[in-house]
C-alpha cells in the first residue's frame, strides 16, 4: 500500500496540498511511519483561498508549516473514530473540531466530502476548505 504522499499524489486532486507539503518541509513526516490522519484540502479548496494567500504562503514558510500540520492529527481516526469524537489534535499544537450529523463530518468549517482513504501510515479525509489554526487566522 502506499503511503500518505504517494495516496494523496495518485489520487491527483491534492497537488497544491502536496506542493505545500514540500515546501513546509513536512512530506517527510507524511512518509514516516507511524498513523496519521490527514485531513487534506483538494486543489479546488486552495483555489478558494482569498487571491494571492497561497502565493504569500510559500513566501512565508514557518506560517505555510503551521497552516499544513494543523491538517495532520497522530493516530488512524476513520469515519467510525470521527463519529464518536468532538476534537482531534494536530500536529500543529492546536486542535480542530469535529463535527458528526447524519453521517456527515465537518473538520472545523471544512465539510468532509470523502472519508477513510487508506494508507499504509494513516488515512486521509477529503475536505473542501483550507483550515486556518487560530494563531494563523489571528483569532
Amino acid at each position: 500500500m502506499a503511503d500518505l504522499v504517494e495516496t494523496a499524489v495518485n489520487a491527483g486532486n491534492f497537488n497544491t496540498l502536496v506542493k505545500a507539503a514540500k515546501a513546509a518541509d513536512l512530506i517527510e513526516i507524511l512518509k514516516s511511519p507511524g498513523s496519521f490522519t490527514l485531513f487534506a484540502p483538494t486543489d479546488e479548496a486552495f483555489a478558494n483561498l482569498p487571491e494571492g494567500t497561497l502565493d504569500s504562503l510559500l513566501q512565508d514558510i514557518p506560517k505555510l508549516k503551521k497552516i499544513v500540520a494543523y491538517h495532520i492529527a497522530s493516530g488512524d481516526v476513520r469515519s467510525d473514530d470521527l463519529a464518536q469524537i468532538n476534537e482531534a489534535a494536530t500536529l500543529e499544537g492546536s486542535i480542530v473540531a469535529i463535527e458528526s450529523a447524519d453521517g456527515k463530518f465537518k473538520v472545523n468549517n471544512a465539510n468532509v466530502l470523502k472519508t477513510d482513504i487508506l494508507a499504509d501510515n494513516g488515512v486521509i479525509h477529503i475536505i473542501d476548505a483550507v483550515l486556518m489554526p487560530g494563531v494563523v487566522a489571528g483569532k
